[in-house]
Protein backbone atom coordinates (compact mmCIF):
# COMPACT_ATOMS: atom_id res chain seq x y z
CA UNK A 1 0.00 0.00 0.00
CA UNK A 2 1.26 3.78 -0.87
CA UNK A 3 2.31 5.82 2.47
CA UNK A 4 0.24 9.02 3.50
CA UNK A 5 2.23 11.45 1.56
CA UNK A 6 3.18 8.96 -1.82
CA UNK A 7 2.74 11.49 -4.86
CA UNK A 8 4.60 14.86 -3.02
CA UNK A 9 8.45 15.79 -3.77
CA UNK A 10 10.78 17.24 -1.44
CA UNK A 11 13.76 18.43 -2.43
CA UNK A 12 16.23 18.71 0.65
CA UNK A 13 19.51 20.73 0.96
CA UNK A 14 19.62 20.76 4.49
CA UNK A 15 22.29 18.53 6.20
CA UNK A 16 23.39 17.25 9.36
CA UNK A 17 20.18 16.17 11.57
CA UNK A 18 17.60 18.72 11.46
CA UNK A 19 16.15 19.08 8.05
CA UNK A 20 17.64 15.52 6.92
CA UNK A 21 15.72 13.90 9.97
CA UNK A 22 12.50 15.83 9.20
CA UNK A 23 12.31 14.70 5.42
CA UNK A 24 13.32 10.89 6.62
CA UNK A 25 10.16 11.11 8.89
CA UNK A 26 8.17 12.52 5.32
CA UNK A 27 10.31 9.96 3.15
CA UNK A 28 9.33 6.96 5.57
CA UNK A 29 5.50 8.59 4.97
CA UNK A 30 5.68 7.84 1.38
CA UNK A 31 6.93 11.44 -0.20
CA UNK A 32 9.98 11.00 -2.55
CA UNK A 33 12.11 12.94 -0.72
CA UNK A 34 15.62 13.86 -3.14
CA UNK A 35 18.50 14.59 -1.39
CA UNK A 36 20.37 17.52 -2.86
CA UNK A 37 24.37 17.38 -1.65
CA UNK A 38 27.38 19.11 -2.24
CA UNK A 39 30.42 17.01 -4.69
CA UNK A 40 31.91 16.55 -0.90
CA UNK A 41 28.90 15.03 0.55
CA UNK A 42 26.61 15.70 3.78
CA UNK A 43 29.62 16.37 6.60
CA UNK A 44 27.26 13.37 8.32
CA UNK A 45 28.77 11.09 6.05
CA UNK A 46 31.96 11.40 7.18
CA UNK A 47 31.53 10.79 10.51
CA UNK A 48 33.17 6.99 10.34
CA UNK A 49 31.17 4.14 9.17
CA UNK A 50 32.24 2.70 5.75
CA UNK A 51 32.37 4.19 1.93
CA UNK A 52 30.41 7.45 3.10
CA UNK A 53 27.94 5.51 5.22
CA UNK A 54 28.42 6.27 8.83
CA UNK A 55 25.68 4.87 11.22
CA UNK A 56 23.94 8.16 12.07
CA UNK A 57 24.11 9.17 8.25
CA UNK A 58 22.33 5.46 7.10
CA UNK A 59 19.54 5.85 9.58
CA UNK A 60 18.73 9.80 9.62
CA UNK A 61 18.64 9.74 5.25
CA UNK A 62 17.44 6.43 5.02
CA UNK A 63 14.14 6.37 2.12
CA UNK A 64 15.59 9.07 0.30
CA UNK A 65 17.21 9.66 -2.91
CA UNK A 66 20.79 11.14 -3.24
CA UNK A 67 21.57 13.40 -6.45
CA UNK A 68 24.92 15.37 -6.57
CA UNK A 69 25.10 19.32 -7.21
CA UNK A 70 27.42 21.79 -7.22
CA UNK A 71 25.13 24.54 -6.00
CA UNK A 72 27.78 27.02 -6.10
CA UNK A 73 28.18 26.97 -10.05
CA UNK A 74 25.64 28.33 -12.17
CA UNK A 75 24.75 25.39 -14.06
CA UNK A 76 24.13 23.67 -10.28
CA UNK A 77 21.97 25.89 -9.44
CA UNK A 78 19.96 25.77 -12.69
CA UNK A 79 19.37 22.08 -12.55
CA UNK A 80 18.41 22.23 -8.76
CA UNK A 81 15.98 25.40 -10.55
CA UNK A 82 14.75 23.07 -12.82
CA UNK A 83 14.19 20.51 -10.15
CA UNK A 84 11.83 22.96 -7.65
CA UNK A 85 9.47 24.13 -10.35
CA UNK A 86 8.37 20.33 -10.00
CA UNK A 87 8.22 19.78 -6.27
CA UNK A 88 6.15 20.22 -3.06
CA UNK A 89 8.82 21.41 -1.05
CA UNK A 90 12.11 22.91 -0.58
CA UNK A 91 13.79 22.88 2.55
CA UNK A 92 17.43 24.15 3.55
CA UNK A 93 19.14 25.02 6.87
CA UNK A 94 21.86 27.23 6.08
CA UNK A 95 22.35 30.54 8.47
CA UNK A 96 20.06 33.06 7.30
CA UNK A 97 20.42 35.04 4.65
CA UNK A 98 22.84 32.47 2.74
CA UNK A 99 20.46 30.59 0.92
CA UNK A 100 19.35 34.29 -1.00
CA UNK A 101 22.79 34.80 -1.53
CA UNK A 102 23.44 31.60 -3.31
CA UNK A 103 20.47 32.08 -4.96
CA UNK A 104 17.86 29.79 -3.53
CA UNK A 105 15.83 31.86 -1.29
CA UNK A 106 11.92 32.00 -1.21
CA UNK A 107 11.34 34.86 -3.58
CA UNK A 108 13.12 33.56 -6.43
CA UNK A 109 11.76 29.97 -5.87
CA UNK A 110 8.54 31.14 -5.32
CA UNK A 111 8.67 32.50 -8.50
CA UNK A 112 9.52 29.54 -10.12
CA UNK A 113 6.67 27.92 -8.21
CA UNK A 114 4.29 29.61 -6.44
CA UNK A 115 2.78 26.82 -4.44
CA UNK A 116 6.02 25.29 -2.75
CA UNK A 117 6.30 24.91 0.72
CA UNK A 118 9.65 26.80 1.33
CA UNK A 119 11.13 25.91 4.75
CA UNK A 120 13.84 27.39 6.46
CA UNK A 121 15.45 25.88 9.65
CA UNK A 122 18.17 28.12 12.03
CA UNK A 123 19.46 27.51 14.80
CA UNK A 124 18.14 30.81 16.34
CA UNK A 125 16.00 32.74 14.49
CA UNK A 126 16.36 34.91 10.98
CA UNK A 127 16.58 38.31 13.62
CA UNK A 128 18.32 38.82 16.66
CA UNK A 129 22.08 39.17 17.81
CA UNK A 130 22.71 35.57 17.88
CA UNK A 131 21.06 35.26 14.32
CA UNK A 132 24.03 35.26 12.65
CA UNK A 133 26.21 32.58 14.99
CA UNK A 134 27.10 28.93 13.82
CA UNK A 135 25.20 26.65 15.53
CA UNK A 136 25.14 22.96 17.18
CA UNK A 137 22.37 21.06 19.25
CA UNK A 138 24.80 21.81 23.20
CA UNK A 139 24.34 25.44 22.25
CA UNK A 140 20.67 25.58 21.94
CA UNK A 141 20.31 23.34 25.12
CA UNK A 142 22.62 25.87 26.65
CA UNK A 143 20.15 28.53 25.46
CA UNK A 144 17.05 26.73 25.93
CA UNK A 145 17.28 25.73 29.58
CA UNK A 146 17.43 22.62 28.71
CA UNK A 147 21.07 22.51 30.50
CA UNK A 148 19.36 24.59 33.87
CA UNK A 149 16.70 21.69 33.68
CA UNK A 150 19.34 18.96 33.72
CA UNK A 151 21.35 20.14 36.89
CA UNK A 152 19.59 20.25 40.24
CA UNK A 153 19.30 24.09 42.12
CA UNK A 154 22.73 25.44 42.53
CA UNK A 155 24.40 22.58 41.16
CA UNK A 156 26.72 22.78 37.60
CA UNK A 157 24.29 22.56 34.28
CA UNK A 158 23.99 19.59 32.72
CA UNK A 159 24.20 18.50 28.60
CA UNK A 160 21.61 15.80 27.72
CA UNK A 161 23.70 13.29 25.87
CA UNK A 162 21.35 13.14 23.30
CA UNK A 163 20.62 15.52 20.74
CA UNK A 164 17.22 16.90 21.65
CA UNK A 165 17.06 19.80 20.28
CA UNK A 166 17.92 18.58 16.23
CA UNK A 167 15.75 15.90 16.98
CA UNK A 168 13.09 18.25 18.59
CA UNK A 169 13.30 20.44 15.41
CA UNK A 170 13.17 17.65 12.95
CA UNK A 171 10.15 16.74 14.63
CA UNK A 172 8.40 20.08 14.68
CA UNK A 173 9.43 20.59 10.76
CA UNK A 174 7.85 17.34 10.09
CA UNK A 175 4.48 18.29 11.37
CA UNK A 176 4.41 21.63 10.36
CA UNK A 177 5.49 20.54 6.75
CA UNK A 178 2.44 18.50 6.68
CA UNK A 179 0.09 21.06 8.04
CA UNK A 180 1.29 23.41 5.41
CA UNK A 181 0.54 20.62 2.80
CA UNK A 182 -2.87 19.59 4.22
CA UNK A 183 -3.24 23.55 4.13
CA UNK A 184 -2.10 23.75 0.69
CA UNK A 185 -4.85 20.68 -0.73
CA UNK A 186 -7.46 23.94 0.99
CA UNK A 187 -6.98 26.91 -0.21
CA UNK A 188 -4.00 26.35 -3.50
CA UNK A 189 -1.44 28.39 -1.70
CA UNK A 190 1.85 27.44 -0.66
CA UNK A 191 4.06 29.61 2.41
CA UNK A 192 6.91 30.14 3.81
CA UNK A 193 8.08 27.60 7.49
CA UNK A 194 10.38 29.44 9.27
CA UNK A 195 11.46 27.73 12.65
CA UNK A 196 14.07 28.09 14.69
CA UNK A 197 15.96 25.32 17.12
CA UNK A 198 15.95 27.67 19.70
CA UNK A 199 12.28 28.33 19.07
CA UNK A 200 11.25 24.78 18.96
CA UNK A 201 13.30 23.69 22.25
CA UNK A 202 11.45 26.31 24.26
CA UNK A 203 8.04 25.70 22.88
CA UNK A 204 9.73 21.72 23.93
CA UNK A 205 10.46 22.72 27.16
CA UNK A 206 7.75 24.87 28.48
CA UNK A 207 4.62 22.74 30.02
CA UNK A 208 6.23 20.97 32.82
CA UNK A 209 9.79 22.76 33.02
CA UNK A 210 8.48 25.86 33.35
CA UNK A 211 5.59 25.87 35.25
CA UNK A 212 6.72 28.16 37.98
CA UNK A 213 7.36 30.80 35.16
CA UNK A 214 4.11 30.43 33.51
CA UNK A 215 0.94 32.60 35.75
CA UNK A 216 2.29 35.98 35.91
CA UNK A 217 -0.25 37.40 37.87
CA UNK A 218 0.97 37.89 41.67
CA UNK A 219 -2.73 36.67 42.61
CA UNK A 220 -2.27 32.94 41.17
CA UNK A 221 -0.11 30.47 43.58
CA UNK A 222 2.75 29.04 41.98
CA UNK A 223 4.82 25.93 43.75
CA UNK A 224 8.30 27.24 43.54
CA UNK A 225 10.36 23.90 42.20
CA UNK A 226 12.82 22.09 44.41
CA UNK A 227 16.11 20.18 43.65
CA UNK A 228 14.88 16.38 44.04
CA UNK A 229 17.12 13.33 42.99
CA UNK A 230 16.24 11.92 39.43
CA UNK A 231 13.88 8.86 39.27
CA UNK A 232 16.87 6.28 38.73
CA UNK A 233 17.26 4.49 41.84
CA UNK A 234 19.83 1.72 43.12
CA UNK A 235 18.40 -1.62 43.70
CA UNK A 236 20.32 -4.75 45.42
CA UNK A 237 21.59 -5.72 41.80
CA UNK A 238 21.28 -2.50 39.80
CA UNK A 239 19.19 -0.13 38.83
CA UNK A 240 14.89 0.54 38.31
CA UNK A 241 12.76 3.68 37.34
CA UNK A 242 9.91 3.92 39.34
CA UNK A 243 7.28 6.79 40.04
CA UNK A 244 4.50 8.16 42.05
CA UNK A 245 2.97 10.99 40.57
CA UNK A 246 -0.65 10.56 41.82
CA UNK A 247 -1.40 9.69 45.55
CA UNK A 248 -2.97 6.15 44.64
CA UNK A 249 0.32 5.05 43.56
CA UNK A 250 2.04 6.52 46.54
CA UNK A 251 -0.28 4.44 48.60
CA UNK A 252 0.43 1.13 45.81
CA UNK A 253 3.99 1.52 46.40
CA UNK A 254 4.03 1.96 50.44
CA UNK A 255 2.34 -1.87 49.96
CA UNK A 256 4.15 -3.09 47.87
CA UNK A 257 7.58 -1.71 50.23
CA UNK A 258 5.82 -2.95 52.98
CA UNK A 259 5.92 0.41 54.50
CA UNK A 260 1.93 0.68 55.44
CA UNK A 261 3.16 3.01 58.21
CA UNK A 262 4.32 6.20 55.00
CA UNK A 263 0.56 5.74 54.48
CA UNK A 264 0.04 7.49 57.60
CA UNK A 265 2.56 10.22 57.22
CA UNK A 266 0.89 13.75 57.31
CA UNK A 267 3.31 15.29 54.23
CA UNK A 268 1.72 12.45 52.08
CA UNK A 269 -1.76 12.83 52.20
CA UNK A 270 -3.02 13.74 48.64
CA UNK A 271 -1.34 14.11 45.37
CA UNK A 272 -0.51 17.91 46.26
CA UNK A 273 1.56 16.87 48.95
CA UNK A 274 3.08 14.22 47.25
CA UNK A 275 4.75 17.22 44.66
CA UNK A 276 5.51 19.45 47.83
CA UNK A 277 7.13 17.17 49.72
CA UNK A 278 9.26 15.31 46.49
CA UNK A 279 12.18 15.51 48.03
CA UNK A 280 11.25 13.62 51.06
CA UNK A 281 9.06 11.41 49.34
CA UNK A 282 11.35 10.49 46.68
CA UNK A 283 14.26 10.14 49.52
CA UNK A 284 12.41 7.50 51.53
CA UNK A 285 11.64 5.84 47.60
CA UNK A 286 15.27 5.63 47.30
CA UNK A 287 16.17 4.41 50.61
CA UNK A 288 13.95 1.49 50.69
CA UNK A 289 14.47 0.60 46.99
CA UNK A 290 18.33 -0.51 47.64
CA UNK A 291 16.96 -3.59 49.99
CA UNK A 292 15.84 -5.91 47.26
CA UNK A 293 16.94 -6.90 43.66
CA UNK A 294 15.61 -4.79 40.41
CA UNK A 295 13.16 -8.19 39.43
CA UNK A 296 11.90 -8.52 42.96
CA UNK A 297 11.14 -5.17 42.66
CA UNK A 298 9.31 -5.32 39.07
CA UNK A 299 7.07 -7.83 40.26
CA UNK A 300 5.83 -6.52 43.44
CA UNK A 301 5.37 -2.91 42.08
CA UNK A 302 3.97 -4.89 39.31
CA UNK A 303 1.40 -6.62 41.95
CA UNK A 304 0.15 -2.79 42.96
CA UNK A 305 0.23 -1.56 39.22
CA UNK A 306 2.93 1.09 40.29
CA UNK A 307 4.56 2.54 37.29
CA UNK A 308 7.63 1.02 37.19
CA UNK A 309 10.76 0.11 34.33
CA UNK A 310 14.07 -1.63 34.39
CA UNK A 311 17.30 0.10 33.14
CA UNK A 312 17.66 -1.08 29.56
CA UNK A 313 21.62 -0.59 28.51
CA UNK A 314 22.35 0.27 24.78
CA UNK A 315 23.85 -3.02 24.26
CA UNK A 316 20.59 -5.16 24.82
CA UNK A 317 17.72 -2.97 24.60
CA UNK A 318 16.56 -5.02 21.19
CA UNK A 319 16.29 -7.97 23.01
CA UNK A 320 13.96 -7.18 25.68
CA UNK A 321 10.74 -8.66 25.53
CA UNK A 322 8.54 -5.66 25.09
CA UNK A 323 11.15 -4.34 22.42
CA UNK A 324 10.28 -7.48 20.81
CA UNK A 325 6.69 -7.62 20.56
CA UNK A 326 6.92 -3.80 19.45
CA UNK A 327 8.92 -5.17 16.41
CA UNK A 328 10.28 -2.08 16.57
CA UNK A 329 13.92 -2.81 15.92
CA UNK A 330 14.70 -4.21 12.30
CA UNK A 331 17.56 -5.60 10.73
CA UNK A 332 17.74 -4.67 6.85
CA UNK A 333 20.79 -5.72 4.40
CA UNK A 334 22.20 -2.81 3.02
CA UNK A 335 24.07 -3.06 -0.41
CA UNK A 336 27.24 -1.20 0.80
CA UNK A 337 27.08 -1.34 4.86
CA UNK A 338 25.65 -5.15 5.40
CA UNK A 339 23.17 -5.46 7.52
CA UNK A 340 21.62 -2.42 9.32
CA UNK A 341 19.60 -3.00 12.55
CA UNK A 342 17.70 0.53 13.18
CA UNK A 343 14.25 1.59 14.03
CA UNK A 344 11.27 1.54 12.29
CA UNK A 345 8.91 3.98 11.67
CA UNK A 346 7.29 4.71 14.78
CA UNK A 347 3.70 5.45 13.49
CA UNK A 348 1.72 2.34 12.68
CA UNK A 349 -1.03 3.37 9.88
CA UNK A 350 -3.44 0.60 8.95
CA UNK A 351 -4.68 2.21 5.69
CA UNK A 352 -1.11 4.06 4.44
CA UNK A 353 1.50 2.59 6.30
CA UNK A 354 4.90 4.20 6.63
CA UNK A 355 8.01 1.63 5.98
CA UNK A 356 11.85 2.03 5.46
CA UNK A 357 11.17 2.31 1.49
CA UNK A 358 15.29 2.08 0.56
CA UNK A 359 18.48 1.85 1.96
CA UNK A 360 20.67 4.93 2.95
CA UNK A 361 22.27 6.32 -0.64
CA UNK A 362 25.36 6.59 -1.27
CA UNK A 363 26.70 9.77 -2.34
CA UNK A 364 24.95 10.67 -5.52
CA UNK A 365 23.46 7.56 -6.17
CA UNK A 366 20.42 8.45 -7.72
CA UNK A 367 21.80 11.87 -9.99
CA UNK A 368 21.40 10.47 -13.10
CA UNK A 369 18.38 9.26 -12.53
CA UNK A 370 16.51 12.21 -11.22
CA UNK A 371 17.94 14.39 -13.35
CA UNK A 372 16.19 12.38 -16.32
CA UNK A 373 13.27 12.63 -14.51
CA UNK A 374 13.45 16.10 -14.73
CA UNK A 375 14.18 16.18 -18.36
CA UNK A 376 18.17 16.29 -18.26
CA UNK A 377 19.06 14.39 -21.52
CA UNK A 378 22.26 12.41 -21.59
CA UNK A 379 24.39 14.71 -22.84
CA UNK A 380 23.51 17.51 -20.81
CA UNK A 381 24.15 15.19 -17.71
CA UNK A 382 27.50 13.89 -20.02
CA UNK A 383 28.44 17.83 -19.81
CA UNK A 384 27.72 18.63 -16.35
CA UNK A 385 29.44 15.94 -14.72
CA UNK A 386 32.38 16.95 -17.00
CA UNK A 387 32.55 20.09 -16.02
CA UNK A 388 32.52 18.91 -12.39
CA UNK A 389 28.78 20.31 -11.63
CA UNK A 390 27.52 16.41 -10.75
CA UNK A 391 29.05 13.87 -8.68
CA UNK A 392 28.39 10.37 -7.54
CA UNK A 393 27.54 7.22 -9.23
Amino acid sequence: MPGALQGFRIIDVSQVISGPLATRILADQGADVIKVEPPSGDILRHMGGINGLSPTFTTTNRSKRSVVLDLKDEAGLEILRDMVAGADVFIQNSRPGIAERMGMGEEEFRAINPKLIYVSISGFGEKGPYSHKRVYDPLIQGMSTLTDIQSGEGDRPKLVRVIVPDKVTALTAAQSITAALLARERTGEGQHIRLSMLDAVLAFVWPEAMAYHTFISPDVPKTKPVARRDLVYDTADGYIIASTVAHREWQAFCRAAERTEWLEDPRFQNTAGLVTHAKERLDLMAEVLKTRTTQDWLEALDREDVPCAPILRRDDVHLHPQVQANGIIVEQEHPVAGLVRQPRPAEQMDGTPSEISRPAPTLGQHTEEVLAEFGVDSKRIEALRARGVLGGS
